[in-house]
């Protein structure tokens, strides 16, 4: 069952937009400083996926345009074969479709996970990173962003 504090109050939830925007703003972030572990091919799918998701951010854009490019995007990482590149396109469908679930804001950090793994760098630091940058947008966000990321990573306690 989904966590009602991703869920849209126009869905019967508990997130305004307010926080759904920062939510996004919040997955881009995350998902551009994982390409500074990796030099990543540019392509036009990915850029163009993620000014779409700043422009839904800054309401400037249609859930349903945020949707499609993401759907793009995950249909782009099925045929990459380079595992850090697919789990980078695999970042950025996920912070896009955040347009469409808030919840999926966290695949960013999901994959970004997987990313440094396989590269053999410092996953904790980035996330560390990441949630400060979190706290930085939106500080109340913080409880229930890591509540649900303690479901699907080890995570430290950090209150």
């Amino acid at each position: 069952m989904r966590n009602r504090l991703f869920v849209a109050e126009h869905r019967g939830g508990l997130l305004s937009l307010s926080d759904h925007r920062s939510l996004m703003k919040w997955a881009l972030l995350c998902t551009e400083h994982l390409g500074e572990y990796y030099v990543l091919p540019e392509e036009e799918v990915i850029t163009s996926a993620l000014e779409i998701g700043h422009r839904w951010s800054e309401g400037k854009a249609m859930t349903g345009e945020a949707m499609n490019a993401s759907r793009t995007v995950h249909a782009f990482a099925r045929t990459v074969e380079d595992k850090p590149s697919q789990f980078y396109c695999r970042a950025v469908g996920q912070a896009v479709a955040t347009a469409h679930m808030a919840d999926h804001s966290l695949g960013p950090v999901w994959y970004g996970r997987k990313m440094l793994v396989l590269l053999n760098r410092d996953a904790e630091k980035e996330l560390s990173w990441q949630l400060k940058r979190l706290v930085d947008l939106s500080p109340h966000l913080l409880p229930r962003v890591h509540e649900e990321l303690q479901k699907i990573l080890p995570m430290p306690t950090i209150y």
